[in-house]
């Protein structure tokens, strides 16, 4: 390419009536993280949740312009900082996706987390530097853990309280018929399932297979079972299955494979879906106070977990998970919204 061509490729702008979002893209084990920058229309209320519903109610187009395609795809996942909740904290996060919006996010932690430090959105505190964020299941505290030249290497983060809310529980299906499954909370409900069970494996090669039987059991858990959270209703329901394989491994405890949302498939372990596996295994005998297991993921990306504390929440005996993973910037991207492109709200095929 010529500096001629080059140099008015450069120098296009976009008109003063298109919409502009900037962008920096990321991923934590190889799930996207889309975080807005800047050019989002500021969201009204005071709580994280008051302003997920406004942006529910009133932006819900920019939402599946950013996920959806032409500008992301199926399975991309993003997050838009919002004002602190608390006044102890740095900043709060809504997560969205290709459904929607979801309650908490381990990998978004993770990938803001890094990039709120090295970006001195929060000030660095040397090796260690805790980053509070307001999620709209509850403040998340986390740790980044920096190197010499001051890159996050890794971070940890505390969830919220995670619990068993039904175990060892059948849901029946049109297609396999009697199929057990555990419920769980670390931020978010899931539906774990052992993937023998169902005759699958944690891998790329039943990916389609995942995709299918994981939204089946969703939609089946949800119209055989009542989600309900001690204490938000907008916390009430179901946000996907996890399939669990157990592994003969000298450093994988065991693989997870989240499908969620619209059938997305998370390509990490899946923050809060480890999150309330530990309670699971917590809650069985199979795991100790602070016991570190590592999961790995479909693409085997690994989450380091451990119950960090235990306490009671509403009706049930809750568990503090601690998660730690790491993060990796992937593109710094603008994004323009034409407002007379018929496909400017984004377009999906599953």
């Amino acid at each position: 390419m010529t500096k001629q061509i080059s140099s008015a490729l450069q120098a296009w702008k976009a008109p003063d009536n298109f919409l502009t979002i900037k962008t920096l893209d990321c991923h934590t084990g190889g799930e996207p993280l889309r975080i807005i920058t800047e050019g989002f229309p500021e969201l009204e209320g005071n709580t994280v949740l008051e302003r997920r519903r406004y942006c529910m109610e009133h932006f819900d187009h920019l939402r599946t312009a950013l996920m959806f395609e032409p500008r992301g795809h199926a399975d991309m996942y993003g997050a838009l900082i919002t004002p602190a909740e608390r006044e102890s904290s740095h900043f709060g996060a809504i997560f969205i996706h290709n459904e929607g919006y979801s309650t908490m996010c381990g990998h978004a932690i993770i990938a803001m987390s890094k990039f709120a430090v090295e970006s001195g959105m929060v000030p660095s505190a040397g090796e260690h530097t805790e980053v509070r964020i307001d999620a709209p299941c509850g403040l998340i505290r986390a740790w980044t853990k920096q190197d010499s030249s001051g890159q996050v290497i890794e971070t940890s983060f505390d969830c919220v309280p995670s619990f068993v809310a039904q175990r060892d529980v059948i849901v029946n299906l049109p297609t396999l018929g009697e199929v057990r499954f555990d419920l769980a909370y670390g931020g978010a409900f899931y539906a774990y399932v052992h993937a023998a069970d169902v005759g699958l494996k944690c891998d790329s090669k039943h990916y389609d297979q995942l995709i299918q039987v994981g939204r089946e059991i969703k939609q089946a858990v949800n119209q055989q079972f009542k989600i309900e959270h001690p204490f938000e209703e907008d916390l009430s329901f179901l946000y996907g299955t996890i399939f669990v394989e157990e592994l003969d491994h000298p450093e994988l405890h065991s693989r997870n494979v989240c499908v969620f949302a619209e059938g997305e498939v998370d390509r990490s372990p899946t923050g809060s879906g480890v999150s309330g596996r530990v309670a699971i295994h917590y809650a069985r005998g199979d795991l100790a106070l602070e016991q570190q297991i590592t999961i790995g993921s479909i693409l085997d990306s690994r989450f380091d977990v451990q119950v960090q504390s235990t306490l009671d929440y509403g009706p049930y005996s809750a568990i503090i998970p601690r998660v730690t993973g790491s993060a990796h910037i992937a593109a710094k991207s603008e994004f323009i919204i034409d407002p007379s492109d018929p496909l400017k709200d984004g377009f999906i095929f599953r």
